[in-house]
Order: structure tokens, then C-alpha cells, then sequence
């Protein structure tokens, strides 16, 4: 039963005055139209109209109808109005996740950029290394790093991050800068205690991959103090580039090992939940961190060392 169709049918008819004149406005025969309003009176149980040959005059509940009924076409025109602007430039809040190591070294630096092209949309960004599901938490936009396993969610690859084993110039003048994975045993490792499976590092060996358990006189449960420790000099460490990327690219931090390091490729995704429409606003996002994620700009060629 479709209300809409027989309220804008009496609606019609009430403004232009007569069957005739409000079946050319909307495209029906005189007697399709009228059939939808006796339809709407028999729903409700009351009349509506007078019928005369000359003129329709409403009746006391035609007249309350009217006036309600009015109102509500109005509001969905505005609706349907406010929803297609949107459609066309993205506009509102959008509530952006993402884990605190893309969050705060590539993420938040980038924004800038992202609400200039884009005025009318509002973050309101949770940078948290709790997974939020986009479903129960109110999410419109997740970042994950690593595999996913939310059936519910669609998943846009935005690239591949890599581990680099890298560690301060101070310290491999200090210390000696390692040649093989056995050297490792002899230096002073970090890693990050919330992820102890990184305490084991692999190489590329002729027999297959070969993993060094590797050891230090410091660790922390964060990557930023995990990184902050490495450039002071304090031991070797092994983080995605998305985290090390800047600091190798000031030469705070040298990559090493290369040759034997196996960088275990770690996709980054946005996921959003499944959904026919995907909202403008939504789209806009998941566009500009393709478009800027997706060369791996923190890859940019390590600064070499001053000479002379």
C-alpha cells in the first residue's frame, strides 16, 4: 500500500482544484487518480472531498488531512533534496578509527589536506589501539593494518607496509653495525611488549626463512617509545616503515641488515560496514588515502651521510 502516492494524489488534487488538472500534473488518467483518493478515504474511514461537477470542497477532516499531509510532503522533498546536495559535494561528521601508529605518524599530518579539498565534513577521529568495530561503535571508517577477519565489513586495500630493521648512527658507531642475523645475539634489541611475536625477527636464508630470537636491556608497550628509544641510540629496533619511515629519511635512523631482512609485507586497509549506498562522505575518505597512502610516500630515499 502506498501512502506517499495517495497523500500527494489528494494533496494534488486540493491545489489544483478538480481530478482533471491534478492527474495532468502527475502524469495519470483522471479515474487512476481519483481511484487513490477513495482508496485514501476508505483507509481512513472518513471523506475527504466533496465532489461536485464544477469544483472539489474539503471537509472538516479533509481540511485537518490537508493541512498534516502538506507538511509531510513538504519534509520529504527536503529530505530527498538535503540527501542528493550530499551526494553531490560530501558533507557531515565522519568518525574515522585507526591504530595509534598510522594514526598519529601518516594519518593526522595528512588531514590538513583531506579538509581543505573537502569543507563541509567534519572528523571526529579516534586513534586507539582497542579495535573499534564500525558496526557497534557508531565507525563510519576503520583503518586496519593486517589481515581481517569481519565478513560484515568491506575492505579497501590502500597498500602494503614493511618491518625494516633499522637502528640510530650513533649507536652502530658505538656498537658495530651488524653483518649477519647471528650478529644480533651480540647487540641490544628492542621491541614492543603488547606484541611479543615481534620479538622474533626473520631472515631470508638459502634453507628458507630462519627466525632470531633477539634480546635488549629495554622494552616498552608502544611503537613511538620503541622509536623514540632507537633514535637515542639506546639499541636496534624492527617497526613498519610507516613508523621509522621519517626518521630514516632524516637520517636519525639507518636501515640494516637488508639483504637478509624478510619484510614481511602487512596490507593496510579501510573498511567500512557492507551496505548497498556507500555514503559520499565515506567515499571521499577511502579515495584520499588511496590517492595518498597508496605510493607509500614514508619511503623516500634515506639522506646520505655528509662528507668531507
Amino acid at each position: 500500500m502506498d501512502r506517499a502516492a495517495e497523500m500527494t494524489a489528494f494533496v494534488t488534487a486540493v491545489e489544483n482544484g478538480g481530478f482533471s488538472a491534478a492527474a495532468r500534473t502527475l502524469g495519470l488518467t483522471p479515474s487512476a487518480l481519483s481511484k487513490l483518493v477513495s482508496r485514501l478515504e476508505d483507509r481512513l474511514g472518513a471523506r475527504l472531498l466533496h465532489r461536485t461537477t464544477r469544483r472539489l470542497q474539503l471537509t472538516p477532516e479533509g481540511e485537518t488531512f490537508y493541512n498534516r499531509a502538506q507538511r509531510i510532503l513538504s519534509a520529504m522533498d527536503e529530505a530527498e533534496a538535503e540527501v542528493s546536495e550530499s551526494a553531490a559535494s560530501p558533507r557531515g561528521t565522519l568518525r574515522l578509527h585507526s591504530g595509534s601508529a598510522f594514526g598519529m605518524h601518516q594519518l593526522a599530518p595528512a588531514m590538513p589536506r583531506f579538509l581543505a579539498r573537502y569543507p563541509d565534513i567534519h572528523l571526529d577521529i579516534t586513534i586507539s589501539d582497542t579495535p573499534l568495530s564500525p558496526m557497534e561503535d557508531g565507525i563510519d571508517l576503520a583503518i586496519r593494518i593486517g589481515p581481517l577477519d569481519e565478513s560484515s565489513m568491506v575492505a579497501r586495500r590502500i597498500c602494503n607496509l614493511q618491518r625494516v630493521i633499522c637502528a640510530a648512527p650513533d649507536y652502530l658507531e658505538r656498537c658495530g653495525t651488524p653483518r649477519t642475523p647471528d650478529d644480533l645475539q651480540q647487540h641490544n634489541c628492542l621491541w614492543i611488549t603488547s606484541l611479543p611475536a615481534l620479538r622474533r625477527w626473520p631472515f631470508d636464508t638459502d634453507e628458507g626463512i630462519r627466525v632470531v630470537h633477539v634480546g635488549g636491556n629495554v622494552v616498552a608497550n608502544t611503537a613511538e617509545t620503541v622509536l623514540q628509544l632507537a633514535v637515542a641510540g639506546v639499541g636496534i629496533t624492527r617497526l613498519t616503515d610507516i613508523i621509522v619511515g621519517d626518521a630514516i629519511a632524516r637520517g636519525e635512523l639507518v636501515p640494516i641488515l637488508t639483504d637478509w631482512h624478510h619484510a614481511e609485507p602487512v596490507p593496510l586497509y579501510a573498511t567500512y560496514p557492507s551496505g548497498r549506498h556507500l555514503a559520499p562522505k565515506v567515499k571521499a575518505m577511502v579515495d584520499f588515502l588511496a590517492e595518498e597512502f597508496g605510493p607509500a610516500p614514508w619511503r623516500r630515499p634515506a639522506r646520505k651521510p655528509r662528507t668531507g
